[in-house]
């Protein structure tokens, strides 16, 4: 399993859920994440967590066919190239960007999942009032969990 390329995520967090690649929002930090996992330095990330399903979902791959591309040691490139070649559901440029905007945009949608949010946001960041979606909370979250001050 090759693991030069793997971040060490008990040093530095994923990449934001906000970079893209391909168009895709989400994809380069699930990439972090199971780079991570194979080489044992995922810390307390999880790879394949609900967010990168949805991802996973979209394009029709398997988490498992996944990390098996990362282990070969894949770069980004190639994984996304692997991604367009076989993912079970094909879609268009605008089709993506469209599904990315809405990624970014999602909040809790409903009561138990709204208290779940307002309890990390409350830990992470509890004099901030812009927190509003996933997003915003991912990285607020990352941001302080390596030191930084919300």
């Amino acid at each position: 399993m090759a693991t030069n390329n793997a971040p060490d995520l008990t040093q530095r967090p994923p990449r934001s859920p906000r970079v893209r690649l391909g168009g895709y929002a989400i994809l380069p930090r699930m990439l972090d994440k199971g780079r991570a996992t194979i080489a044992g330095k995922h810390g307390e990330y999880h790879y394949a967590c609900p967010m990168d399903k949805r991802f996973l979902d979209f394009v029709g791959i398997g988490d498992e066919a996944l990390k098996k591309q990362l282990a070969a040691g894949k770069s980004d490139g190639e994984i996304l190239e692997w991604i367009e070649k076989s993912a079970k559901t094909k879609h268009t440029e605008p089709e993506i960007a469209a599904w990315s905007d809405f990624a970014e945009k999602r909040a809790p949608a409903d009561a138990e999942s709204r208290a779940f949010f307002n309890e990390l946001a409350s830990k992470a960041a509890p004099k901030r009032e812009d927190i509003a979606t996933w997003f915003d909370l991912l990285d607020v979250d990352d941001f302080v969990s390596f030191g930084g001050k919300a």
